[in-house]
C-alpha cells in the first residue's frame, strides 16, 4: 500500500480540476538548483494549475534531525507548518524532503505536543512526480525531450516514498524521449548527506558501482527526484569527463520542443 493511501489522499476521486499548488522548493534547490523550482511552475501551469511561492519558507529539518540537533529541528518543523498553514497542496520536488516530512515530523510532533498540525498538513504533502501521477492524474504533460535518459531512484524515493514506477511511466510519456532501465536500480547512490563526508571512501565506492551502470546504459541523461544523488553522481561524472550529465525530471517535464 503506498503511504498516500494511509494518510486518507483519496488518488481515484482527485483529479485535475485547477488546484492552487504552494511550492516548497527546499533549501537546497532554492540554493543550488533553482531551474528546478522554475521548472516544477512550467509543468504544473501548463496543466492549467496555479502555482504560489510562499517566500517566508526555509527548510524542512531534515539536516538537522539527521545530525542530533532535534531541537532545532523542531523549531524549522514548526516554522514550516506556520509557513503553509491553510495551503490546499503542498508540492516538493524532492523525495529526500518529503521523506523527512512524513517518516519524522509526527514523531517529532509527539514529544513537541503538535500532532494535530502535523497529521493535518501530511495529506498536503506530495513529491512532485506523486503529485502529477495520485493528486492531479496525468503522466503526459506535453513534455518533448529528444535524449536518451536513465532513471536512478533515490534511496529516500524508493523505500520510504514507495515511488514504485511513477517517475518511469511520466518519462514514457515524454516525446522523443528514449527511456533505459537502470541496472541496478535499487542500489544507492552513495551521497546520503553527511554520509558523503563522514564515509567518504565508502561513498566513493558506491557512487563509482553507479556511475558504472549509468555509463552501461549509454543513456545521454540520468534523471530522478533529487537533485542530492544527481549532484552527487553529475559531479563523479564530470570528474570522469563522462557525456552523461544529470537533470532532475521536473526538468525534463518542463521541456517543450525546442526548449530543452
Amino acid at each position: 500500500m503506498h503511504l498516500l493511501d494511509t494518510l486518507g489522499v483519496d488518488v481515484e476521486t482527485r483529479r485535475s480540476s485547477p488546484v492552487l499548488i504552494s511550492l516548497f522548493i527546499t533549501c537546497y534547490n532554492d540554493t543550488l538548483f533553482p531551474g528546478t523550482g522554475r521548472a516544477v511552475v512550467r509543468v504544473l501551469e501548463r496543466l492549467g494549475h496555479t502555482v504560489e511561492f510562499r517566500e517566508s519558507q526555509t527548510c524542512c529539518g531534515q539536516m538537522h534531525y539527521n545530525t542530533g540537533y532535534h531541537p532545532e529541528a523542531v523549531r524549522i518543523m514548526r516554522k514550516f507548518l506556520q509557513d503553509f498553514r491553510g495551503a490546499e497542496v503542498i508540492c516538493v520536488p524532492s523525495a529526500s524532503c518529503v521523506a523527512m516530512i512524513r517518516d519524522h515530523y509526527p514523531k517529532m510532533a509527539a514529544e513537541a505536543g503538535m500532532e494535530r498540525e502535523v497529521a493535518d498538513i501530511l495529506p498536503l504533502v506530495f513529491e512532485f512526480t506523486e503529485l502529477l501521477t495520485d493528486k492531479l492524474g496525468v503522466t503526459d504533460v506535453g513534455a518533448t525531450y529528444p535524449h536518451s535518459v536513465t532513471l536512478h531512484t533515490s534511496c529516500h524515493a524508493l523505500r520510504s516514498l514507495h515511488a514504485g514506477d511513477r517517475p518511469q511511466r511520466l518519462l514514457q510519456e515524454v516525446r522523443g524521449l528514449d527511456y533505459l532501465q537502470l541496472p541496478a536500480s535499487d542500489q544507492c547512490c552513495g551521497f546520503g548527506g553527511t554520509f558523503a563526508i563522514k564515509n567518504a571512501e565508502v561513498s566513493t565506492a558506491m557512487l563509482s558501482e553507479k556511475m558504472r551502470s549509468i555509463l552501461e546504459t549509454g543513456a545521454e541523461v540520468c534523471t530522478g527526484a533529487d537533485n542530492s544523488c544527481l549532484m552527487h553522481i553529475g559531479g563523479g561524472l564530470s570528474r570522469q569527463r563522462a557525456t552523461a550529465r544529470c537533470v532532475h525530471i521536473a526538468e525534463i517535464l518542463a521541456s517543450e520542443e525546442g526548449h530543452e
